[in-house]
Protein backbone atom coordinates (compact mmCIF):
# COMPACT_ATOMS: atom_id res chain seq x y z
CA UNK A 1 0.00 0.00 0.00
CA UNK A 2 1.04 3.57 -0.57
CA UNK A 3 2.34 5.72 2.28
CA UNK A 4 1.14 8.87 0.56
CA UNK A 5 -2.62 9.49 0.53
CA UNK A 6 -4.62 9.30 3.77
CA UNK A 7 -7.22 6.56 3.89
CA UNK A 8 -10.86 7.40 4.40
CA UNK A 9 -12.19 6.61 7.86
CA UNK A 10 -14.18 3.68 6.49
CA UNK A 11 -11.21 2.28 4.58
CA UNK A 12 -8.89 2.62 7.56
CA UNK A 13 -11.38 0.89 9.84
CA UNK A 14 -12.04 -1.95 7.43
CA UNK A 15 -8.33 -2.50 6.71
CA UNK A 16 -7.54 -3.50 10.30
CA UNK A 17 -10.82 -4.23 12.08
CA UNK A 18 -10.45 -8.00 12.01
CA UNK A 19 -6.96 -7.70 13.53
CA UNK A 20 -8.20 -6.09 16.75
CA UNK A 21 -7.16 -2.54 15.77
CA UNK A 22 -9.64 0.34 15.78
CA UNK A 23 -9.64 3.68 13.95
CA UNK A 24 -9.81 6.65 16.37
CA UNK A 25 -9.30 10.31 15.40
CA UNK A 26 -6.76 9.83 12.65
CA UNK A 27 -4.93 6.93 14.31
CA UNK A 28 -5.08 3.15 14.43
CA UNK A 29 -5.02 1.83 18.01
CA UNK A 30 -4.88 -1.54 19.70
CA UNK A 31 -4.17 -3.02 23.11
CA UNK A 32 -1.87 -5.96 23.81
CA UNK A 33 -2.83 -7.70 27.08
CA UNK A 34 0.21 -8.80 29.13
CA UNK A 35 0.99 -10.11 32.61
CA UNK A 36 3.89 -7.83 33.51
CA UNK A 37 5.66 -4.60 32.63
CA UNK A 38 8.54 -6.62 31.22
CA UNK A 39 6.17 -8.44 28.88
CA UNK A 40 4.61 -5.13 27.84
CA UNK A 41 8.06 -3.79 26.99
CA UNK A 42 8.73 -6.95 25.01
CA UNK A 43 5.51 -6.40 23.05
CA UNK A 44 6.68 -2.92 22.13
CA UNK A 45 10.10 -4.25 21.09
CA UNK A 46 8.36 -6.77 18.83
CA UNK A 47 6.16 -4.03 17.35
CA UNK A 48 9.17 -1.79 16.71
CA UNK A 49 10.97 -4.67 15.03
CA UNK A 50 7.96 -5.40 12.83
CA UNK A 51 7.86 -1.77 11.69
CA UNK A 52 11.59 -1.64 10.96
CA UNK A 53 12.72 1.71 9.60
CA UNK A 54 9.11 2.97 9.63
CA UNK A 55 8.80 2.79 13.42
CA UNK A 56 9.90 6.35 14.20
CA UNK A 57 7.56 7.92 11.66
CA UNK A 58 4.49 5.85 12.50
CA UNK A 59 4.45 3.98 15.82
CA UNK A 60 3.71 5.28 19.33
CA UNK A 61 3.43 3.03 22.38
CA UNK A 62 2.17 3.31 25.96
CA UNK A 63 3.54 0.67 28.31
CA UNK A 64 1.78 -0.42 31.51
CA UNK A 65 2.03 -3.57 33.67
CA UNK A 66 -1.25 -4.96 32.32
CA UNK A 67 -1.06 -3.95 28.68
CA UNK A 68 0.79 -2.16 25.94
CA UNK A 69 -1.28 0.25 23.84
CA UNK A 70 0.02 0.74 20.31
CA UNK A 71 -0.93 3.56 17.93
CA UNK A 72 -0.10 4.03 14.26
CA UNK A 73 -0.27 7.25 12.26
CA UNK A 74 1.81 8.66 9.41
CA UNK A 75 3.35 11.59 11.26
CA UNK A 76 4.08 13.64 8.16
CA UNK A 77 0.49 13.41 7.01
CA UNK A 78 -1.05 13.53 10.52
CA UNK A 79 -3.39 10.82 9.24
CA UNK A 80 -3.71 7.09 8.66
CA UNK A 81 -2.28 5.97 5.34
CA UNK A 82 -1.94 2.66 3.60
CA UNK A 83 1.46 2.19 5.20
CA UNK A 84 -0.08 2.35 8.67
CA UNK A 85 -2.57 -0.37 7.75
CA UNK A 86 0.29 -2.47 6.40
CA UNK A 87 2.28 -1.96 9.60
CA UNK A 88 -0.74 -3.00 11.70
CA UNK A 89 -0.83 -6.31 9.83
CA UNK A 90 2.89 -6.82 10.36
CA UNK A 91 2.73 -5.97 14.06
CA UNK A 92 -0.23 -8.27 14.71
CA UNK A 93 1.49 -11.15 12.92
CA UNK A 94 4.75 -10.63 14.80
CA UNK A 95 3.00 -10.43 18.15
CA UNK A 96 0.95 -13.51 17.35
CA UNK A 97 4.12 -15.46 16.67
CA UNK A 98 5.26 -14.51 20.19
CA UNK A 99 2.01 -15.66 21.80
CA UNK A 100 0.54 -12.16 22.14
CA UNK A 101 -2.62 -10.72 20.62
CA UNK A 102 -3.94 -7.34 19.52
CA UNK A 103 -7.47 -6.38 20.58
CA UNK A 104 -9.63 -3.26 21.05
CA UNK A 105 -9.17 -3.54 24.80
CA UNK A 106 -12.35 -5.16 26.02
CA UNK A 107 -12.59 -8.51 27.78
CA UNK A 108 -10.00 -8.75 30.52
CA UNK A 109 -8.85 -5.12 30.15
CA UNK A 110 -10.56 -2.23 32.02
CA UNK A 111 -11.98 -0.54 28.91
CA UNK A 112 -11.61 -0.25 25.17
CA UNK A 113 -8.91 1.82 23.55
CA UNK A 114 -10.07 5.44 23.30
CA UNK A 115 -8.97 9.03 22.80
CA UNK A 116 -10.21 12.06 24.73
CA UNK A 117 -10.42 15.58 23.32
CA UNK A 118 -11.38 18.80 25.10
CA UNK A 119 -13.63 21.15 23.13
CA UNK A 120 -13.74 24.86 23.99
CA UNK A 121 -16.60 26.97 22.67
CA UNK A 122 -15.37 30.42 21.64
CA UNK A 123 -16.68 33.53 19.91
CA UNK A 124 -13.17 34.56 18.84
CA UNK A 125 -11.08 31.41 18.40
CA UNK A 126 -7.87 33.20 17.26
CA UNK A 127 -8.00 35.25 20.47
CA UNK A 128 -8.25 32.29 22.87
CA UNK A 129 -6.21 29.66 21.01
CA UNK A 130 -2.77 31.16 21.87
CA UNK A 131 -3.67 31.16 25.58
CA UNK A 132 -4.54 27.47 25.66
CA UNK A 133 -1.51 26.59 23.56
CA UNK A 134 0.78 28.46 25.97
CA UNK A 135 -0.76 27.44 29.30
CA UNK A 136 -0.81 23.74 28.37
CA UNK A 137 2.63 23.76 26.73
CA UNK A 138 0.98 22.45 23.56
CA UNK A 139 1.93 22.75 19.89
CA UNK A 140 0.41 22.86 16.43
CA UNK A 141 -0.48 19.57 14.82
CA UNK A 142 1.36 18.74 11.59
CA UNK A 143 -0.05 20.79 8.70
CA UNK A 144 -2.67 22.33 11.03
CA UNK A 145 -1.23 25.59 12.35
CA UNK A 146 -4.06 27.95 11.41
CA UNK A 147 -5.55 30.43 13.89
CA UNK A 148 -8.58 28.20 14.48
CA UNK A 149 -6.93 24.75 14.40
CA UNK A 150 -6.69 22.37 17.34
CA UNK A 151 -3.59 22.26 19.55
CA UNK A 152 -1.96 19.03 20.69
CA UNK A 153 0.43 17.72 23.31
CA UNK A 154 3.81 17.43 21.55
CA UNK A 155 4.54 14.36 23.69
CA UNK A 156 1.23 12.73 22.80
CA UNK A 157 0.23 12.25 26.44
CA UNK A 158 -2.56 14.79 27.00
CA UNK A 159 -5.87 15.20 25.16
CA UNK A 160 -6.04 17.41 22.10
CA UNK A 161 -7.87 20.72 22.53
CA UNK A 162 -10.09 21.94 19.70
CA UNK A 163 -12.24 25.03 19.37
CA UNK A 164 -15.91 25.12 18.46
CA UNK A 165 -17.13 28.32 16.83
CA UNK A 166 -19.96 30.11 18.60
CA UNK A 167 -22.07 32.83 17.02
CA UNK A 168 -23.48 34.21 20.28
CA UNK A 169 -22.75 33.98 24.01
CA UNK A 170 -24.23 30.90 25.66
CA UNK A 171 -24.13 31.45 29.43
CA UNK A 172 -26.76 28.82 30.20
CA UNK A 173 -24.48 25.91 29.21
CA UNK A 174 -20.91 24.92 29.95
CA UNK A 175 -18.38 26.30 27.46
CA UNK A 176 -15.90 23.40 27.76
CA UNK A 177 -16.83 19.77 27.17
CA UNK A 178 -15.11 16.45 26.62
CA UNK A 179 -15.20 14.39 23.43
CA UNK A 180 -14.59 10.71 24.14
CA UNK A 181 -13.74 8.89 20.92
CA UNK A 182 -14.39 5.16 21.29
CA UNK A 183 -14.33 2.23 18.86
CA UNK A 184 -17.42 2.27 16.68
CA UNK A 185 -18.49 -1.11 18.04
CA UNK A 186 -18.10 0.07 21.65
CA UNK A 187 -20.16 3.27 21.48
CA UNK A 188 -23.60 1.83 22.28
CA UNK A 189 -22.31 0.07 25.39
CA UNK A 190 -20.47 3.18 26.59
CA UNK A 191 -23.55 5.36 26.09
CA UNK A 192 -25.77 2.85 27.87
CA UNK A 193 -23.38 2.71 30.81
CA UNK A 194 -23.32 6.51 31.07
CA UNK A 195 -27.12 6.72 31.01
CA UNK A 196 -27.40 3.98 33.63
CA UNK A 197 -24.97 5.95 35.80
CA UNK A 198 -27.33 8.94 36.01
CA UNK A 199 -26.67 10.65 32.68
CA UNK A 200 -29.24 11.86 30.21
CA UNK A 201 -29.38 11.98 26.44
CA UNK A 202 -29.11 15.53 25.10
CA UNK A 203 -28.96 14.82 21.38
CA UNK A 204 -28.41 11.96 18.99
CA UNK A 205 -29.09 14.03 15.88
CA UNK A 206 -25.53 13.43 14.62
CA UNK A 207 -25.10 9.88 15.92
CA UNK A 208 -23.08 7.76 15.46
CA UNK A 209 -20.52 10.51 14.80
CA UNK A 210 -21.55 12.45 17.94
CA UNK A 211 -23.95 11.51 20.72
CA UNK A 212 -24.32 14.30 23.29
CA UNK A 213 -24.87 13.27 26.92
CA UNK A 214 -25.05 15.28 30.13
CA UNK A 215 -24.61 14.58 33.82
CA UNK A 216 -27.24 15.34 36.45
CA UNK A 217 -26.22 19.03 36.51
CA UNK A 218 -26.12 19.53 32.75
CA UNK A 219 -22.37 19.24 32.08
CA UNK A 220 -22.00 17.77 28.62
CA UNK A 221 -19.84 15.15 26.94
CA UNK A 222 -19.88 13.79 23.39
CA UNK A 223 -19.32 10.11 22.77
CA UNK A 224 -17.88 10.02 19.27
CA UNK A 225 -16.91 7.50 16.60
CA UNK A 226 -15.51 7.72 13.09
CA UNK A 227 -18.82 6.66 11.57
CA UNK A 228 -20.99 9.21 9.82
CA UNK A 229 -18.12 11.57 9.02
CA UNK A 230 -16.96 10.45 5.57
CA UNK A 231 -18.72 12.45 2.89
Amino acid sequence: MSDGEPLSRQAASEAVGDLGWRYLLGTLRTAVPVVSLDRAAEAVRIAVGACGADADGHLVADVRPGQAVLALQSVRAAAVTGRDAELAHRITAALGAAGLRTEPGRGDTPRSVQLVEIAIDALDIPAVRPFWKAVLGYADEADADGPSDAVVDPLGQGPAVWFQQMDAPRPQRNRIHFDVCVPHDEADARIAAALAAGGRLVSEDRAPAFTVLADAEGNEVCVTTWQGRDG
